[in-house]
């Protein structure tokens, strides 16, 4: 990894050829699952460096940051509240491959939003500058800019699937749904692909950036109005359909006025379910990511064990298409040989143990590392959990297989509860503390 004066030093060079002053007090932002971010300060003013750690990190993207920047300067000229772009790196730079922002005010911060007085206003800012960067026309951005097959992205995501085992019955009934009912075409629009709370600046009720760009590409809009609407973007509002700000009759309401376009409930829903198998093919990857090689930060194989949080919500999505009988079954009976573990410590109390002792030098830490010390925290707890976790009798690889074939569905007898069974287990040993596993638990067996 470089480290922070090497950073500087290639930062020099670009900050002259733009015409700025020499940049100082260099620090890594938090978040990112892929790309890298940097603030720095340069005549006064502050500034954000994008950057991938290396040219090779870039291989097999549809297009490079060249293209992500003149992404965001079209989005800028719309009126969207995208940051502005002042410089892109070169490879003689010598610290990999970005572009340079101005810094805006506000927090990308979920949990501070979510607190902020005016969800409402925000919202409409939110569905205001969606409209805006729908509006964006093919010839305002390079033309490496792909429009999205919606048949070829689904055959890409089973072909995932399969790579990574192809033994999540969940997921398999997302992409057999998927196949079975994917849309006709429509005209496309420019799809910004991350649109969601963690991507947006907001300030006292205000939105002040839209932020992330990469996934940008021209397909269906209501894609875009779906992904900031799943249950895993609202974060502590599950209540709160709309991106975790307020009503989706409030945000399509917005959204119409700003575009003058009929939001399609339809296509919203095949998109909700759509982004949510993407979503969890997404972290399944980040666990292959550590496992190559290619990245060995302890964050990956934390978001892969997030899959399960998908697959929940994607059950919750889905089931509603299942057959009354086998919707108003309870998750099937555990099966458990009672373990309980006597004498020496087991793993998930040696586990504890290492997370209460990082948590007595959390104070210790700055930056980055405070981050990175939390998730490994995050980490132990998991490892705690799950050798306690029990199972149903489902043999997974068969079913995720019979499904893709089309031989089981939910209307198969009991395979609905034993997978709302198997993913209320998995939850909680993954993400305990996920908003929507108190609501698919009151949901399916009453419990609170």
């Amino acid at each position: 990894m470089m480290g922070a004066d090497e950073l500087l030093a290639g930062l020099a060079i670009v900050c002259e050829r733009a015409g700025m002053a020499e940049p100082s007090a260099l620090e890594r932002l938090t978040g990112g699952a892929t790309m890298e971010s940097w603030r720095f300060e340069a005549g006064g003013d502050a500034y954000v460096l994008r950057r991938a750690p290396s040219l090779e990190f870039m291989e097999g993207r549809p297009y490079g940051h060249d293209a992500e920047a003149a992404i965001i300067r079209a989005a800028f000229a719309k009126g969207v509240t995208a940051p502005e772009v002042v410089a892109e790196l070169e490879p003689s730079d010598g610290i990999g491959s970005g572009f340079v922002m101005r810094a805006l005010p506000g927090t990308p911060n979920p949990k501070e939003i979510l607190q902020m007085e005016d969800a409402a206003a925000l919202l409409k800012e939110a569905a205001r500058d969606l409209a805006r960067i729908h509006s964006i026309n093919r010839g305002d951005v390079p033309q490496a800019v792909p429009v999205m097959d919606y048949r070829a992205a689904i055959a890409d995501l089973r072909a995932q699937f399969e790579e990574a085992g192809g033994d999540r019955p969940i997921i398999a009934l997302g992409l057999k749904w998927m196949e079975d009912n994917c849309p006709e075409p429509c005209e496309p629009v420019l799809v910004h692909g991350d649109y969601r709370l963690g991507n947006l600046l907001a300030e006292d009720s205000r939105l002040t950036g839209v932020l992330d760009w990469e996934l940008a590409h021209f397909g269906d809009r209501h894609e875009d109005l779906a992904f900031g609407c799943m249950a895993v973007w609202r974060f502590a509002r599950y209540d709160r359909p709309a991106l975790g700000l307020g009503s989706l009759e409030d945000y399509f309401a917005a959204y119409e006025a700003e575009s003058g376009v009929k939001v399609d409930r339809e296509r919203f829903r095949y998109w909700m379910i759509h982004r949510t198998v993407w979503w969890a093919m997404g972290c399944l990857k980040m666990a292959a990511q550590w496992r190559s090689g290619a990245d060995r930060m302890l964050e990956r194989v934390v978001i892969s064990r997030r899959t399960s949080e998908q697959e929940l919500d994607l059950l919750m999505l889905l089931e509603e298409d299942a057959p009354f009988h086998e919707r108003r079954r309870q998750p099937s009976k555990r099966f458990s040989d009672n373990y309980e573990p006597k004498g020496q410590a087991d793993i998930g109390e040696i586990a504890t143990a290492i997370s209460e002792w990082l948590g007595s030098v959390k104070h210790r830490m700055e930056g980055h590392d405070r981050f990175q010390l939390a998730v490994a925290r995050n980490a132990l707890g998991i490892i705690g959990r799950d050798i306690h976790r029990q199972f149903s009798c489902l043999d997974e690889q068969d079913a995720a297989e019979d499904i893709l074939m089309g031989t089981v569905s939910l209307a198969s007898k009991e395979l609905l509860s034993q997978l709302k069974f198997d993913v209320l287990e998995m939850v909680g040993v993954d993400s305990p503390k996920y908003p929507a596993l108190a609501v698919a638990r009151k949901k399916w067996t009453g419990e609170d």
